[in-house]
């Protein structure tokens, strides 16, 4: 992969365990030559992935804690502005299904709980993140939606209102920051072939491949798609 984000700082959200999707993110960015913000719940899990990101000489550091929560996410873009002097990527990653069911047997709490990490989390992030951004005269955001925004499954009622949610902020954000040249699109991805999703769907499901996925990212988040703002993209699994 060429140096194309050389100088450019990128937060990854849920980046730290092998195999999955913001880990595999942020590699292809670091590889493509930015500083990186690992961002994760685990402060041990991250601290490895700093190991592993130094032995390819990758810049990165980590901000742990939880999303949710303002205050991380201002905390998370603090320490980026004050290790490497700014925000130009951020990359919501941070998030996933944790419930399937018929919706009349769905209790409230379901959906709070999709809404928490699926929803409020991009919210906290995005929000913290766009001062900074904008002191850096523009930026990208990349949100994950999800294909089930817009082809809905039955018994994910809950998962796709949150990841709606994820769907019309990004739409509602592009429109809002235009003019600050902050870029804001989202992913929609039907099931992605991690180790878990293959564990759950069985081995001849279909699935997009998470190099499909990364490359994607890659080219939304680099001045190729300059003139790209407000899409929900979807990605399509192949057949295996």
């Amino acid at each position: 992969m060429t140096a194309e984000l050389v100088g450019r700082v990128a937060l990854v959200t849920g980046a730290a365990r092998v195999g999955q999707i913001g880990h595999a993110v942020a590699a292809a960015l670091g590889a493509a030559g930015a500083r990186l913000i690992l961002a994760d719940r685990s402060p041990e899990v991250l601290d490895e992935r700093l190991h592993e990101f130094a032995a390819a000489r990758v810049e990165a550091a980590a901000a742990p804690g939880d999303l949710t929560d303002p205050r991380v996410a201002r905390a998370a873009v603090g320490f980026a502005e004050a290790r490497f002097g700014g925000l130009d990527i951020v990359v919501n990653v941070a998030g996933g299904l944790t419930s399937h069911g018929a919706f009349e047997a769905t209790e409230p709490a379901v959906l709070e709980r999709e809404l928490q990490i699926n929803l409020r989390t991009v919210y906290c992030v995005c929000q913290a993140a766009v001062p900074s951004l904008r002191r850096r005269g523009g930026g990208v955001i990349v949100n994950f939606a999800s294909i089930a925004v817009l082809h809905p499954q039955a018994n994910l009622a809950a998962y796709t209102a949150a990841k709606g949610g994820v769907a019309a902020l990004t739409r509602a954000l592009a429109r809002e920051l235009r003019d600050d040249k902050i870029r804001v699109n989202a992913l929609a991805p039907e099931s992605v072939r991690t180790a878990a999703n293959v564990q759950s769907m069985g081995t001849t499901a279909r699935f997009v491949e998470i190099a499909d996925l990364v490359r994607t990212v890659c080219w939304l988040v680099s001045d190729a798609a300059a003139a790209l703002t407000g899409q929900v993209l979807p990605l399509t699994a192949v057949a295996s």
